[in-house]
């Protein structure tokens, strides 16, 4: 998709892998992505009204999370910042964004059929957790490209408050004790407290300290109403 930005495609559309290998995630991470998953990406052009480039991610996981909502209705299904999907606290969904000049290149990749082996995670499938059998991922790519869509209309109408409002209300509630690792590797604990403006995530020490983390990865340690 990088390569077909460069030539100058246009916003909105898409390209589908059967698998892959060397996909890149977050941080630098490397995996083998094998077939029956659904691997795509596509082009959002940045201009000059829109919100901030980076909270696409919010905007992706809230397109994704609606669609696995359509095929598992009944399904416990929660945001978890910064772009990660769980469904009955396993991981469903990767998103990784990448610039090339005034595009951004949006990465999803759902467990459709196969729920890949992570030393660090548990993760899920929308076959395990019951979808219908014959769901497939070009299937499930039609669905995601209509939500995607509305949201990046309603980021760009309505704007980024509107978009991490919806998140919130999708997302691991206020209160949770989470675990942050930073780029730096060091983890930071404590509860969360929300996010700012521009989508940091806003975290309570337990000296009462709250700081803001704008990038990392986060472990949910417990979960409680605030």
């Amino acid at each position: 998709m990088k390569v077909l930005a460069n030539a100058g495609a246009g916003e909105g559309q898409w390209l589908h892998a059967e698998k892959q290998s060397g996909g890149k995630g977050r941080l630098g991470r490397v995996w083998e992505s094998p077939k029956g998953n659904l691997y795509c990406s596509s082009l959002v052009e940045i201009k000059p009204a829109d919100p901030p480039p980076s909270s696409l991610s919010f905007v992706s996981a809230l397109a994704v999370r609606n669609t696995i909502a359509s095929y598992l209705p009944e399904a416990n299904i929660m945001l978890k910042w910064p772009n990660d999907i769980l469904v009955t606290d396993k991981k469903i969904c990767g998103i990784l964004l990448e610039r090339v000049d005034n595009m951004i290149v949006v990465g999803i990749g759902v467990n459709i059929a196969i729920a890949p082996i992570l030393p660090d995670r548990k993760t899920t499938s929308l076959l395990a957790e019951g979808a219908e059998s014959t769901l497939t991922a070009s299937r499930f790519l039609e669905v995601l490209s209509e939500n995607f869509a509305k949201t990046v209309c309603i980021w760009r109408q309505q704007g980024l408050s509107h978009i991490l409002k919806k998140w919130q209300n999708r997302a691991h509630p206020i209160g949770a004790t989470l675990t942050v690792s930073d780029e730096k590797g060091r983890k930071i604990a404590g509860e969360y407290a929300g996010l700012t403006n521009h989508g940091a995530l806003r975290l309570r020490k337990s000296d009462g300290a709250l700081i803001e983390i704008h990038a990392g990865d986060v472990e949910l340690d417990q979960i409680h109403a605030e």
